[in-house]
């Protein structure tokens, strides 16, 4: 199996899901995320804003925007900058919504959340094949807590990815948390665990 494969079969995953679902679907990965997010001290955290059949995250984003420093995505070339969010967004081509562009240059973020389509075993995104944000990460500063983020449950043991791919910390899917990066995450005793695309209960401490 190539990346370019395993990419094909997880969007046929994604878009065979049952759009009456979607807002239970939708509201466990809010769930999840802001169980995270209530325990981790970062301030400064990219978002992206939902497209197609990414899951909806708008709930956490409006939950979190008084408390935190919020940034979207705003496509510049082939890659994009961070912008602050702030609303109403603008309508692209696509379908696609971006906060107004600003001349400020933020290179330092504490959280990344970013949309994934598949996994692979060595914690590597597979997105969409633009390798946007194969190309932002080495823009910043620092590394900051990656926290991927699927609709579905799409993921195999098997490394496909290249060294340039994005690699995250944690995994957020309807099903529950699973930590791709054991090192970089301090967990409790009672946290989620995925087995064969199932989970038990678990809670991440950030």
């Amino acid at each position: 199996m190539t990346k370019s494969d395993f990419r094909s079969e997880c969007l046929k995953r994604h878009k065979s899901l049952s759009p009456h679902t979607k807002k239970y679907r939708d509201f466990r990965v809010n769930h999840h995320l802001m169980n995270i997010l209530r325990h981790h001290k970062g301030k400064r955290i990219l978002f992206y804003w939902p497209f197609g059949f990414e899951a909806d995250i708008r709930r956490t984003i409006f939950a979190l925007r008084a408390k935190k420093t919020i940034y979207l995505p705003f496509m510049d070339d082939i890659s994009f900058k961070m912008v602050p969010l702030r609303l109403p967004l603008e309508h692209k081509a696509f379908g696609i919504y971006e906060p107004r562009n600003s001349c400020l240059n933020i290179k330092l973020i504490d959280i990344a959340i970013v949309p994934v389509v598949g996994v692979d075993g060595s914690g590597a995104r597979i997105g969409f094949g633009k390798g946007m944000y194969d190309r932002f990460f080495p823009t910043l500063k620092a590394k900051p807590l990656t926290i991927f983020v699927q609709s579905h449950y799409c993921y195999t043991p098997k490394l496909l990815c290249d060294d340039y791919d994005v690699r995250g910390d944690i995994l957020i899917t309807p099903e529950g948390i699973r930590s791709l990066k054991d090192s970089n995450v301090r967990r409790t005793t009672r946290q989620w665990q995925f087995r064969h695309g199932r989970c038990s209960r678990r809670i991440f401490n950030c």
